[in-house]
């Protein structure tokens, strides 16, 4: 039984897929006049544009993250919560468990993206990709999540959609939940748990 829930956000909490994709492709061809396919870029979701933009071959990368987020404003409308998820996060608050976020967003991307969904009263502690020099996977960013939040790594669990969010997992003495709706190739990403659907992760709490 978990006393503490951890969540990835991309992926997990909402489907950002189509708008981070979509917006990349069209910072590609607009700036850079690359045409790229989707299924060839997909790489980025999960790690922050810092660490994916100068695998496309970018070099500012501070000015590409700036015009990918700019892109991504016509892609907004693509965003949504997956299904179960207001129910999942409502009942774990009614139930007492800790509830948070580790994210590869920036804390301006999180206000962009996440924030208008309504979702944040239910997450007591976040932590964005500034809030850590490295980045999943390393497992930086949920070693700062236990130390602000005082939880304990035995009676913690990340979920997350990634092999990035499992190998951060994993590294920092955390229990994984793999979030299948929200995961591509789940048979070549190991995790302790795989749910279906968001409501599972009740079974695993008082």
């Amino acid at each position: 039984m978990y006393k503490t829930i951890i969540f990835d956000v991309d992926g997990t909490l909402i489907n950002t897929e189509d708008a981070v994709l979509g917006s990349l492709q069209k910072l590609l061809k607009i700036d850079y006049n690359k045409d790229i396919e989707r299924s060839k870029l997909s790489f980025v979701l999960g790690i922050p544009g810092s660490d994916s933009l100068p695998k496309l071959g970018i070099d500012n990368i501070d000015k590409a993250n700036e015009r990918w987020n700019f892109f991504m404003k016509d892609f907004y409308h693509l965003i949504h919560v997956y299904n179960e998820i207001n129910n999942l996060l409502d009942t774990l608050m009614i139930k007492g468990v800790n509830q948070g976020i580790v994210t590869s967003k920036t804390t301006q991307e999180l206000k962009d993206d996440f924030v208008p969904f309504g979702l944040m009263k239910y997450l007591s502690y976040i932590v964005c990709a500034d809030d850590t020099k490295k980045h999943k996977p390393n497992p930086e960013p949920l070693l700062k999540f236990l130390e602000i939040s005082k939880a304990e790594p035995s009676s913690s669990i990340y979920i997350g959609d990634t092999i990035y969010d499992y190998e951060c997992a994993r590294d920092a003495g955390v229990d994984f939940g793999l979030a299948l709706w929200g995961c591509k190739n789940h048979e070549n990403i190991p995790a302790k748990y795989k749910f279906e659907k968001p409501l599972d992760i009740l079974n695993f709490v008082d």
